[in-house]
């Protein structure tokens, strides 16, 4: 059984003397990491706050949901490689909302492949099961530990690993092994084979011709808004604040309902004290009927108006904050405003939002390739595929479907009258409805109006391109 292990909760000092190194992230970056985690995982609730709402998990689901919602990913060539590359695709089909989802909330991961029989699976490493040792002038990890945590026969084995990646390209992996009684403390160093997880591990393996650390990095695109880092950061680590204004609004809502509740205000003297000596109760008396004023015998009814609708506005206020902060479609946290909206306003909003998520959607295309690649450089290595050249930028296509401003049946219709009024050849339209390598020489077009006669025959009514 695997136990998420926290690198930064329990391990780093482990890590650090294991290898004698220095994780890189700052302190304030290292406790912002256990916020967001905190916030997520079982909120982080303070004295006159109250996370019911979990801000955290709504922006993330919403926001995982939105980016992959038409999302499809193919291989756009033939043959061994191609079938390769097609089954790494489908393996990535269900980690990859994991992987999102891990990154809106810790700022980055990474997708880790894994050797299987026959290929590779994959697995995530969320951002407080991993510490950075080294950077490049880019910002990406050359140097970087792990750590998992394993059950086992009743103890707790809990394996740190090294990655390195040097000027020549080559990776380096280093392994050791602790075991212990509690899953929160390295204990001592035993060897690999001590549980059959681990025992076709070497100590040290060094692959030639990588070229980074072995997993692909997937990091949100927003400006590090705690320490101007490297690091990436949260999705929502820029509307902390207003989640915690929510927070304590949603606590003095319901103390405005608690304190609402009609009850009864009596004098000292109608109050009695238990046999035992401890509360004092009314008197049963206090309930029988009477002919006088209940201001002539010391009983007042309390039931204060409720403000709730000014309580009420002010958190729609604060979500529809967030939401601009974020860069959401307003209505999505917020209720959408009843009064109607000038094609300017309308416009304006849709386009944050649109530009949100193809930021995010450029995130995990960039990460996919990388991760292709990868597999590709290793599964050479290991012969799990063939040394045929494989470009992941033109042989992997990625469909997003339609956003919010862009309508892929207008911008098809708006193609076809340009090929109608011959401003463009029909190839040209043919690859971009296809998702194909843009053509630029005769022989591309002629293989584009081979493959595609019948589509071209139709676009150009039969005319065909002369």
């Amino acid at each position: 059984m695997n136990i998420v292990s926290a690198l930064l909760d329990n391990k780093i000092q482990s890590f650090e003397q294991a290898y004698r190194v220095k994780d890189i992230t700052s302190p304030q970056m290292q406790n912002a990491i256990r916020v967001w985690f905190a916030m997520y995982l079982e909120g982080l609730p303070k004295e006159g706050e109250d996370d019911c709402q979990r801000l955290p998990v709504v922006i993330v689901n919403k926001l995982t949901k939105t980016v992959f919602s038409e999302y499809e990913a193919a291989v756009s060539t033939k043959g061994p490689k191609a079938e390769f590359m097609t089954r790494l695709l489908d393996r990535l089909d269900k980690p990859k909302k994991v992987a999102m989802q891990q990154t809106l909330v810790g700022g980055e991961c990474f997708i880790k492949p894994i050797l299987t029989t026959g290929g590779f699976d994959f697995s995530v490493v969320r951002r407080d099961c991993f510490i950075p040792l080294a950077r490049d002038t880019h910002g990406r990890i050359t140097d970087v530990g792990t750590s998992e945590t394993t059950a086992y026969n009743g103890k707790y084995y809990t394996l740190l690993e090294r990655r390195t990646v040097d000027n020549a390209g080559t990776l380096t992996i280093q392994s050791k092994l602790y075991e212990s009684n509690d899953p929160s403390l390295g204990g001592s160093q035993v060897a690999l084979s001590a549980i059959p997880k681990y025992a076709a591990l070497q100590p040290e393996l060094a692959l030639q011709g990588v070229g980074n650390i072995g997993m692909a990095c997937v990091k949100t695109p927003l400006l590090n808004c705690v320490d101007m880092s490297q690091d990436g950061v949260s999705v929502y680590a820029p509307a902390l604040g207003l989640i915690r204004n929510i927070n304590r609004n949603e606590h003095q809502l319901n103390g405005e309902f608690e304190r609402g509740e009609s009850r009864i205000i009596v004098s000292g003297d109608m109050m009695e004290m238990n046999e035992d000596g401890g509360r004092k109760r009314l008197s049963a008396h206090v309930f029988t009927a009477v002919d006088e004023s209940p201001d002539d015998i010391g009983v007042n009814i309390f039931s204060p108006a409720l403000r709730e609708a000014s309580y009420l506005a002010r958190k729609q206020e604060y979500l529809r904050n967030i939401e601009s902060q974020i860069g959401l479609k307003r209505g999505i946290l917020s209720e959408v405003e009843a009064a109607e909206r000038t094609a300017t306003e309308i416009t304006s909003s849709a386009g944050d939002y649109n530009l949100t998520i193809i930021d995010f959607q450029s995130m995990w295309e960039d990460a996919l390739r990388e991760l292709l690649g990868i597999c590709d450089k290793i599964g050479q290595i290991y012969k799990l595929c063939d040394s045929t050249k494989f470009d992941t930028e033109k042989d992997i296509t990625v469909d997003w479907g339609d956003g919010v401003l862009f309508n892929r049946d207008k911008a098809w219709t708006e193609l076809s009258g340009m090929v109608a009024s011959s401003m463009i050849k029909p190839e040209i339209a043919i690859a971009w409805y296809y998702n194909l390598t843009f053509p630029e020489t005769p022989k591309d077009l002629e293989v584009i109006r081979a493959k595609y006669m019948p589509e071209i025959e139709a676009l150009t009514g039969g005319a065909g391109d002369e």
